[in-house]
Parts: structure tokens; C-alpha cells; sequence
């Protein structure tokens, strides 16, 4: 059993030590999770330690084979905060979508309504317990700030090491929305949508960034699930789904090509992109946005001042 008295008690002495502004900050989560029995409840300690708790967890169970939905319920059990979602086995995982059609089959079970932040949780991840109060610490510093994250640290050779991305980009693993923010994004289940909700967040003239100063440890490498070169081509695929300018990607694909991993990341990228091309298949509908990422890219290759880094 969860020693749930202990945890109240703690939080109510770090509730009565907290800022006014953290106290008042309404959040929810939503975590996907499958076959993650390995590391999820050092992500559910990690919620449950913070000095700003979620108004609401959702943790959904896309049809694991191991022991993960178990570990849900016990601690769903002792902590009504945390609701868990179970969904049948696919007997796979969509290597496209499946991330965010999961985490999607559990925003209808979002209770909470009237809160200020939305944010996306991996269910293999390890949190300092003032993460999230630091985070929103951020976005109370900067009105524009429609979404923002920590940045992910892996372990290498036993320390951590910081997952190099752009500074507008912010993991899909640990990302938060503002409310007005995501209203105004309505995301769906489509490939690419951790790069696709920044565009149109800038789009609707929002800021999205990374916290350099703030870290979450990631448990397992990203990409580790498919490999190298399947990881490449997928996301060459969802470059070309989201409508991302030839000469651009063909640009990126070169610098990828002396970038770990050496060779295969860059032709493995081109070769989803341009596979796309020649399937013939659907591209993100909505032109608007594709009209204004490839504005982007264009003053991003001329130098010129622009949100792509």
C-alpha cells in the first residue's frame, strides 16, 4: 500500500509554504503509457513529489502487455487525482500517431475544466520535485509563452547528458500548453504533431521555447523502440506531412549526415521525405500553416529573423 497519509501530510506543509501564484496554478496531465512497468512509477513518485500537484493526472494504458496497467490502478487507488485510462492491445503501436492518438483517447476523461495549463507526460521519465513550479514559473514571467518544457537529459556513461534540440522546440515528452494557447491550436492525432502544434502556436503569434536551466531525465533513449534508421525515416515522413520547403530538407538532411548517427540519420530522413512524394500520400490539411512554416524556412536559409533556429 501507498503510505497516502504521509503524502497528504506532505503536501499540506508544502501547500502552506508555496507561493500564492503556485498555489493557484490549475494544471491537468495526460500521460501515455505502454509496456513501461519498467520505469512508470518512478514517473508517478516523481507527480506525486511535487511541490505543485496536478488538479487532475490522466495516465492511459494503451493495451500493455506487462504489468504497467497494474501499476496504475494500485496507486489510482490511494490517490483520486489519478485517473486511469485502459485501452485494448493493438497488439502494436502506430509508430506515426500512436503516441498522441493515445494520449488523446484520454482528454475526454479530463474532469478538471477550468485549467491554466495542459501538459504531456512520457511515462518514462524522472522529475526534480519542483519541476512543474519551476516551469510555470516561466510561463508567469512571459504572457506570450503559449508552450514551453524542460529540456531531457539521458544518461551517458552514468551522467546526465542534455538531448540537443532548437531553443523554440520543446519535447513531445514533456511538454505544457497554456489554455488560451491550446484552444486556439485544436490538435489532433497526426504525425508530426509536436512540431506542428510550435508552427501554429507561432502562427497565432505565440513563443515556444525550451528551459535550458530546467531538466527532466529521460529512462530510455528516444528513439530506442525503432532503431536508427526507422527512427529517420519517420521523421522524414512527418517533415513531409507537415509540408516542410524541398530546398530546406534537403538542407537539413546534409547537416544530419555528419550528425550521430553518422550516414544513416540524414538518408534516412531524405528518404522518408521523399518517399512521401512519390506514395503520393496526405499532407496536414491546412495550408495556412504550411503557407507560413515554409515562409519560415525560407528567411530561416536567407538569414533573416525568424522563430526556426
Amino acid at each position: 500500500m501507498i503510505e497516502t497519509h504521509t503524502i497528504r501530510a506532505e503536501k499540506s506543509k508544502k501547500k502552506a509554504t508555496e507561493p500564492a501564484v503556485l498555489q493557484e496554478t490549475n494544471y491537468v496531465v495526460l500521460t501515455p503509457a505502454r509496456n513501461e512497468a519498467q520505469n512508470i512509477e518512478k514517473t508517478i513518485r516523481s507527480v506525486i513529489s511535487q511541490t505543485v500537484r496536478p488538479a487532475q493526472w490522466v495516465i492511459v494504458d494503451d493495451g500493455s502487455t506487462d504489468q504497467t496497467g497494474e501499476i496504475i490502478d494500485r496507486y489510482s487507488r490511494d490517490l483520486p487525482w489519478i485517473s486511469p485510462v485502459h485501452r485494448q492491445d493493438r497488439g502494436f503501436c502506430d509508430e506515426y500517431v500512436g503516441t498522441i492518438e493515445t494520449i488523446m483517447a484520454g482528454y475526454p476523461s479530463l474532469c478538471v475544466k477550468n485549467w491554466e495549463f495542459l501538459a504531456f507526460l512520457d511515462a518514462d521519465l524522472e522529475l526534480a520535485h519542483d519541476y512543474f513550479e519551476r516551469c510555470f514559473g516561466e510561463f508567469r514571467n512571459d504572457p506570450k509563452l503559449g508552450i514551453g518544457g524542460g529540456v531531457l537529459c539521458e544518461l551517458e556513461n552514468g551522467a546526465p547528458k542534455v538531448q540537443q534540440a532548437p531553443p523554440y522546440h520543446v519535447r513531445g515528452a514533456t511538454k505544457i500548453y497554456r489554455r488560451q494557447c491550446w484552444d486556439g491550436i485544436r490538435l489532433s492525432a497526426i504525425p508530426g504533431y509536436d512540431t506542428y502544434d510550435e508552427i501554429k502556436a507561432h502562427y497565432l503569434g505565440w513563443d515556444t521555447r525550451s528551459f535550458p536551466n530546467i531538466s527532466a531525465l529521460h529512462l530510455r533513449p528516444c528513439g530506442a523502440g525503432w532503431g536508427s534508421w526507422r527512427d529517420a525515416v519517420k521523421n522524414g515522413h512527418m517533415d513531409y506531412f507537415l509540408g516542410y520547403h524541398p530546398l530546406f530538407m534537403f538542407l537539413k538532411c546534409l547537416r544530419r549526415l555528419i550528425r550521430r548517427p553518422y550516414i544513416t540519420g540524414g538518408v534516412g530522413h531524405l528518404w522518408g521525405y521523399l518517399r512521401g512524394y512519390i506514395k503520393k500520400r496526405p499532407q496536414v490539411a491546412d495550408p495556412a500553416v504550411v503557407t507560413y512554416l515554409r515562409s519560415q524556412q525560407i528567411r530561416r536559409l536567407l538569414l533573416r529573423d525568424t522563430f526556426l533556429t
